[in-house]
């Protein structure tokens, strides 16, 4: 009885220290898949044309509208195939005066905040079940960006 005991007790462990490290290591895959929603989201708002552009100015950070002061705009990104992540992106501007470019000229600088949330859910940040089961990861990325 006892030999069976300690059997059992070696299996547990062994079986938890599995578990353990294919969780580390897709915990790790999620915090790249996040850093690659973190680069494609900024790559869109410092670029001069993007998804999150709009207006006649192509302005990635309008005074209103889509990222414009606060106003958050998320994309889904499915990497799925590629690293088993589904990526969502939120990215939100604001712009502030900061001195002058030339005499009487404000000079405008936006900040730009992108986040990504990265899980091995089909939409992330993911809710319910899918977070209750042993396999689900989920990393979240934020960066700030000015220029």
């Amino acid at each position: 009885v006892i030999l069976a005991v300690l059997a059992a007790a070696i299996v547990s462990v062994g079986s938890t220290q599995q578990i353990t490290s294919a969780q580390d290591v897709m915990s790790a895959r999620a915090w790249q898949a996040a850093r690659a929603g973190n680069e494609w989201g900024l790559y869109e708002v410092l670029q001069t044309t993007g998804v999150w552009y709009e207006g006649a100015a192509n302005d990635p950070c309008p005074a209103t509208g889509a990222l414009g002061h606060g106003t958050a705009v998320s994309t889904t990104l499915d990497l799925e195939v590629d690293t088993g992540f589904h990526v969502t992106v939120t990215g939100d501007c604001w712009r502030y005066n900061e001195g002058e470019s030339a005499p009487g000229t404000a000079q405008t600088v936006r900040i730009y905040r992108i986040a990504a949330v990265a899980c091995s859910a089909a939409t992330c940040p993911a809710s319910g079940a899918a977070v209750a089961s042993p396999g689900y990861v989920e990393r979240t990325r934020t960066v700030i960006a000015t220029n």
